[in-house]
């Protein structure tokens, strides 16, 4: 479905099923709003579906926020483009009739999920973040009991350090995020481990935030 002019160029697919939690769906670097569709059809298949396509260009590949270099962020750039998101979110809630979105993120996608969940805590219901890193030294604090967090890493992500990925998880917990960290014997790239995975913990009952 083709959807109404929002501040952010994306794609929306309706709920099919009642009770099924609305995704947020978040493209890695050179992604766009068609990238993960299909993974959130699969994962969680009665869910609405919206998909939003990142602002920023990288040699012309859309990603969600600027870094300087491979691993290492503009945090300035980061928290402005998470408020910008959570107000295209907020939108899309009314526009679409939308409770909380989980957030269902790869790679850039995913940090600027964790990003969401440490800054603007009240735009996500939970999130699963899929080869996440740290996006922000120094989070604010937030208040983020009630939601979930499924992070998947990679043992053998040449992008992505373990200690990084594990500091992500503690930062969440901090914050008051119940947070199933989990690391599989893949790479950068998705695996059929992370989509069984995810689909088992979008579908299993738990507190939702509001």
């Amino acid at each position: 479905m083709t959807a109404p002019a929002l501040s952010f160029v994306h794609r929306f697919e309706p709920a099919r099923e009642a009770g099924a939690p609305p995704l947020l769906l978040l493209h890695g670097t050179g992604g766009d709003e068609n990238d993960l569709l299909q993974l959130g059809r699969m994962i969680s298949p009665g869910s609405a579906l919206l998909s939003p396509r990142g602002k920023v260009l990288e040699g012309g590949m859309p990603r969600f926020f600027r870094r300087l270099r491979e691993g290492v962020f503009d945090e300035n750039d980061v928290r402005a483009r998470a408020a910008e998101l959570a107000g295209f979110i907020a939108e899309a809630r009314e526009a679409y009739g939308l409770a909380a979105p989980v957030a269902v993120g790869f790679s850039n996608g995913a940090n600027i999920a964790a990003a969401l969940l440490l800054t603007q805590p009240d735009a996500l219901a939970g999130a699963v973040l899929l080869r996440a890193m740290v996006p922000l030294a120094d989070p604010p604090a937030a208040d983020l009991a009630g939601r979930g967090v499924l992070l998947l890493s990679g043992g053998m992500d040449p992008i992505v350090p373990e200690e990084n990925a594990a500091r992500l998880a503690g930062q969440l917990r901090a914050a008051g995020a119940s947070v199933d960290h989990r690391t599989l014997p893949a790479g950068h790239g998705l695996s059929q481990a992370d989509i069984a995975l995810a689909r088992q913990w979008i579908s299993a009952p738990r507190q939702v935030a509001a």
